[in-house]
């Protein structure tokens, strides 16, 4: 039997004002390049309407990983959802500093470049930082 757990939206919650905004280049390390965005979502259209504008921008679209969380709140609980897309465990880190900022209503997409160097535990660090410097800058 698994258990489930329900997050709570307690009304102290921080919420990006704009749809859609870019950092380009937060960081650089061993070649590898990140970008982070992040925007309001309210639900599954405007999740993928914001992953599509993402990709509308063609170097990020051949970017190596777009790694994303989100979180959406309604009727007073939190909903989580998250893609690795390919960079194992990314959308969980991603998602841990937005639950620890008490981010909702939000999508933050953490975009790499892979440089040809494996940054192992670094990356995560990375994930970690990119996401701080959205949700600061929001």
């Amino acid at each position: 039997m698994t258990q489930q757990s329900t997050r709570f939206d307690f009304e102290n919650k921080k919420t990006p004002q704009s749809s859609f905004h870019l950092h380009e280049l937060v960081i650089e390390d061993r070649g590898s390049r990140y970008t982070v965005s992040i925007g309001h979502v309210q639900g599954r259209e405007d999740l993928k309407a914001f992953l599509r504008r993402l990709k509308e921008n063609k170097k990020i679209a051949k970017a190596t990983h777009n790694s994303w969380a989100a979180r959406i709140g309604k009727n007073g609980a939190i909903y989580e959802t998250k893609s690795d897309d390919g960079e194992s465990g990314a959308g969980m880190v991603i998602m841990r500093v937005m639950q620890k900022e008490e981010v909702s209503d939000c999508i933050v997409c953490v975009t790499r470049w892979f440089g040809g160097v494996k940054l192992m535990g670094d990356r995560f660090k990375h994930l970690q930082d990119a996401t701080r410097i959205a949700i600061e800058r929001m």
